[in-house]
């Protein structure tokens, strides 16, 4: 080793966080809002009341539905009505490689709900660890880059020998931009480090069976569900028995499951819901703790008597470390106030990925006019694309869930569409335009488009079903406002001409 060890980790934690920031910084800011995803969902679907539903008769109802769609699927999933979501949403597939189908059934009828359709919150939460991408291609890459990212904190905290005074240090009236830009790098990413550290380690944890499978591999060869029955993690499920059979009524099933557990399940699935050996699955909210696991009962599709539980009795140490893993990263256990401060968390973690992106660009800039190289430019172009596009693009898919037609063929997919063409029309902008302006006119539209959220919902809905979502709304307009007015103050590309002078050795090593 050429240099000292704490300059390798310098160098490692710079180029590392490079690598793979933009991607990072996408995963936080989804994953942030994922914290809320039920009441997102819920602002999304503005034509839904609450009402009280009967579990067993939504679940005969959406039987029936199902079967005029495909009788002959692979399986059934039901989410059954719950305050949040006062509807019967159900999903069916052919094969496990898909197409994967699904509906929203009005629970008083049974029929296709006229409420508009949209992803919600759900697709905040699986671009989250999916990217937008197939599952299995999205998660791979989610699953490196929190490794990666691992590796990047790792080495920054060697770097920081200074880590507790620069948790106090923020010098506003710093000469030059990096200076300030370091301070600010600093004190965000250790104010939250312990957040950062569990939400990466427990991210892992959560894709570790797909990250590394050998061990259930080389345990269980082709039959790697079996681990997760062992494990009592997962209802034993039975082979098809080759033969047509009738399914039973859902209703008493659900009765039955509701007389034991003492409450309603929040999903019936039914496996081979045309075979003589079709299995059903109640699953039920998981108890309240950090252990993400939810109970279930197994029935016999034929019959509807109870075939086993799983998740009900206390699993095995390993079993309960991992879904406390889960259940951490998660948050369902959390309160009103311990979910507020994830969130704030979260939100440091994404300021913790930008400024450190904004960092290195700001580092690297030449001196006077000296012309930047395409490197340079080139990771600009990303840090305004990814830190104001991806934003303004979340904006575009919430002011779209208003100002589509409600019957809109593939309205949940035009959604989608106008968050990404929104995030690639700014980053184009933000190509084209001079970049001190570049930002201070990405940040300023992302500020407006927060700010015309709940006006065009109050517009074209009325009253907010979610007020608390409007007024986060107007509260991220401020901070992207506020930003806007930096970036025309202090051009975020700007250096001063001798920056040594205001930074020391180790300073200018970790910038």
């Amino acid at each position: 080793m050429r240099q000292g060890f704490r300059q390798s980790m310098a160098w490692l934690h710079t180029w590392s966080g490079l690598v793979v920031g933009w991607v990072l910084f996408a995963i936080f800011v989804t994953g942030t809002a994922s914290y809320y995803r039920t009441e997102i969902s819920r602002w999304m679907r503005p034509e839904l009341t609450a009402a009280t539903a009967d579990p067993a008769r939504s679940a005969d109802m959406a039987a029936a539905y199902l079967k005029r769609q495909m009788p002959d699927a692979a399986g059934w999933y039901v989410e059954l009505p719950r305050p949040e979501t006062p509807l019967i949403e159900v999903h069916w597939w052919k094969s496990l490689e898909g197409p994967f189908h699904n509906a929203l059934l009005d629970p008083a009828t049974g029929a296709p709900s006229t409420a508009r359709a949209t992803k919600g919150g759900d697709f905040l939460y699986r671009f989250h660890f999916e990217l937008g991408m197939p599952p299995t291609v999205g998660r791979w890459i989610v699953g490196l880059c929190a490794l990666v990212l691992l590796v990047s904190l790792m080495s920054g905290i060697v770097t920081h020998r200074r880590i507790f005074a620069d948790f106090f240090t923020f010098r506003r009236g710093a000469r030059t931009t990096q200076r300030r830009w370091l301070d600010a790098h600093n004190v965000v990413g250790v104010l939250a480090l312990p957040f950062h550290l569990m939400i990466v380690y427990t991210g892992l944890v959560t894709l570790a069976p797909m990250l590394m499978p050998w061990g259930l591999v080389a345990a269980y060869r082709a039959e790697a569900p079996r681990f997760y029955v062992e494990a009592g993690l997962m209802a034993d499920m039975r082979a098809p028995a080759g033969r047509p059979g009738t399914l039973a009524p859902l209703g008493p099933m659900v009765a039955q499951a509701i007389a034991r557990q003492g409450e309603a399940p929040e999903a019936f699935a039914v496996y081979n819901p045309g075979d003589a050996a079709a299995t059903a699955v109640a699953t039920f909210e998981e108890p309240h703790g950090l252990a993400h696991q939810h109970p279930q009962i197994t029935f016999d599709g034929e019959t509807g008597a109870i075939l086993g539980t799983a998740g009900m009795a206390p699993t095995r140490a390993a079993s309960t470390t991992s879904t406390v893993m889960v259940g951490i990263h998660e948050a369902h256990f959390a309160g009103s106030a311990l979910r507020l401060l994830f969130v704030l968390c979260g939100v440091m973690g994404a300021a913790t990925v930008g400024t450190g992106l904004v960092l290195w660009g700001v580092a690297r800039a030449p001196k006077g006019a000296e012309p930047a190289g395409l490197g340079l430019r080139l990771v600009r172009i990303l840090n305004l694309g990814t830190i104001a596009g991806l934003p303004l693009g979340i904006a575009a898919f919430f002011l779209a869930n208003r100002l589509l037609p409600p019957d809109l063929p593939a309205r949940a997919d035009w959604e989608i569409r106008i968050f990404f063409g929104a995030w690639a029309l700014a980053a184009l902008a933000g190509a084209l335009r001079p970049q001190d302006r570049a930002w201070r006119e990405g940040l300023g539209l992302a500020a407006l488009a927060y700010l015309a959220v709940p006006l065009v919902g109050l517009a074209t809905v009325g009253r907010s079903p979610v007020p608390a979502f409007d007024i986060a709304m107007v509260a991220v307009a401020l901070l992207f406002g506020c930003a806007a007015y930096k970036a025309g103050r202090s051009p975020l590309g700007a250096r001063a001409a001798r920056p040594a002078q205001d930074l020391s050795g180790e300073e200018a090593l970790r910038a």
